[in-house]
């Protein structure tokens, strides 16, 4: 029986069912890989053999190291923009869909360090494919703060430098407890610690 046949479109590699499923293989053995080894110790044979393929169907899929990386990175940051949004849209104020947003960017980042530690490597080996990363995220949320600001939900500002400010707070949250704490979630305490700080950031009485 032939495989379905999936869009023209369809990433190289990738035009059949069965072609899409190895080409998923990959991207996530490439997660494993740079996440526990790191860029340059990182080779196509060792991605390969997580994904349980040939070396030379690697080729099939990917150009090379550098364009699985930056594959990667865009694949992590849709999927961590789609678990933010949609937790977030179960939000009836803005304030709630913080909550939400950040619950959900914690979750992720423990089922997902490398959300933490490929982007990290993305600032050396693809600085290109950071800034785009941050961009997209942004770009999302400085749409979501402004139509706050402008319901009178939260305090009027620049909602740009409010968008960079929240996410660098969740960044660095997520960092000292989950990358660098002694378990995989983040602390209730510090949790609620964190949310009345954004609380703050975001009060319109402020």
């Amino acid at each position: 029986m032939s495989d379905t046949r999936v869009p023209e479109t369809a990433p190289r590699g990738a035009r059949t069912a069965r072609g899409a499923r190895t080409r998923t293989r990959l991207l996530e053995a490439a997660e494993q890989v740079f996440t526990e080894l790191g860029y340059h110790e990182a080779s196509i044979v060792k991605i390969a053999d997580a994904a349980g393929v040939a070396p030379g169907t690697f080729y099939l899929y990917f150009a090379g190291k550098l364009e699985i990386f930056d594959e990667l990175v865009e694949d992590l940051n849709g999927r961590v923009r789609l678990a933010m949004a949609d937790a977030a849209s179960g939000g009836e104020t803005r304030t709630e869909a913080e909550r939400l947003g950040f619950q959900a960017f914690f979750r992720f980042t423990a089922e997902h360090p490398g959300l933490y530690r490929v982007i990290r490597q993305a600032e050396f080996v693809s600085p290109s494919a950071l800034r785009e990363h941050y961009r997209r995220i942004v770009s999302g949320y400085v749409r979501g703060l402004e139509e706050a600001m402008e319901r009178g939900e939260i305090a009027t500002g620049d909602p740009e430098v409010l968008a960079w400010a929240l996410m660098g707070v969740g960044e660095m949250i997520g960092l000292r407890w989950i990358l660098w704490g002694e378990t995989d979630e983040i602390p209730p305490a510090v949790f609620e610690e964190t949310m009345r700080f954004v609380q703050r950031a975001l009060d319109a009485d402020a």
